[in-house]
């Protein structure tokens, strides 16, 4: 199996035709010649996975962000990018990304993230339009689903921090914590964008990454979903465990999966009640 066969199946589950325009995926760095018997799936590639890959003796990383997403003069080992593009081509490891072309593939990074709420009946949160190269066959960024037994919003709160991997970040609500959830939606990575396509779809709760202030008070304030806000690389974690799946399963490729926490947020202070708790207590971050 060379470099450019993997790259040719890959592109056949996630054309590059689905991504964004703004979006940069496919092969970034490698020979199509070389072979390649080991893949490491990460979402990020960075020093540490990069390492990582390293030390298992990948040929091939598979990432979900790009590693040059925007433009660059240079790429100089001096420079944090640079740095591991050289390591990439001085130890012949190929890189490959599949960022939005795999979140709105179906199943994609999104129905990952559902199976891990065990949402069943999925539908696309945002469907692709008729006029997008991925349209169809239920693709779409998001999901929309219905939990097995109506919850609670702190009962699918403490749910979904249980089912998604760890992070110092965790998972935050806003919302009646009394609020029954039948309904839910999700979409990994950054989500506030789809804010009213969770509304529309007649969501009870929405689980994403990012939200920033205004835009989630606001929308609660206008009766819609409950909210809940999880780390960015823990909603999209759980896609490569389907991908690595995928490419042992098609390829007969040995493929790892890297459970290295990339997100940014290592430390997490709880507020706590200064007459009853003390000072707020830090909490390590997990593995």
């Amino acid at each position: 199996m060379r470099v450019a066969d993997v790259v040719a199946a890959l592109d056949r589950r996630y054309p590059p035709a689905w991504a964004q325009q703004w979006d940069r995926v496919g092969l970034v760095v490698g020979d199509p010649a070389l072979p390649v018997r080991r893949v490491l799936c990460v979402v990020d590639c960075v020093p540490e996975t990069l390492a990582e890959a390293l030390d298992v003796g990948a040929d091939l990383i598979v990432a979900h962000h790009p590693l040059l997403l925007r433009g660059v003069s240079s790429v100089a080992a001096t420079t944090y990018k640079g740095r591991i593009v050289h390591d990439l081509i001085k130890r012949d490891v190929a890189l490959y990304v599949a960022h939005t072309n795999a979140d709105v593939a179906n199943p994609g990074v999104s129905d990952a993230l559902a199976a891990r709420l065990g949402l069943c009946d999925l539908r696309p949160l945002s469907p692709a339009p008729p006029d997008d190269p991925a349209a169809g066959q239920g693709r779409g960024i998001g999901r929309v689903g219905r939990l097995p037994e109506p919850l609670t919003l702190a009962e699918l709160t403490a749910r979904a921090a249980r089912a998604l991997p760890a992070t110092a970040w965790g998972v935050r609500a806003a919302g009646d914590p009394q609020r029954v959830i039948e309904t839910v939606a999700v979409s990994g990575g950054a989500g506030d964008s789809f804010l009213a396509a969770a509304t529309a779809a007649g969501a009870d709760a929405y689980l994403t990454a990012d939200l920033r202030h205004h835009p989630a008070s606001e929308h609660v304030a206008a009766g819609g979903p409950a909210l809940l806000d999880a780390a960015h690389w823990a909603t999209e974690r759980p896609w490569l465990d389907e991908l690595a799946e995928w490419l042992r399963d098609t390829l007969a490729l040995e493929t790892l999966v890297s459970d290295l926490d990339t997100d940014p947020w290592t430390l997490h202070a709880a507020s706590g009640t200064p007459a009853v708790t003390g000072a707020p207590t830090v909490k390590e971050p997990r593995p």
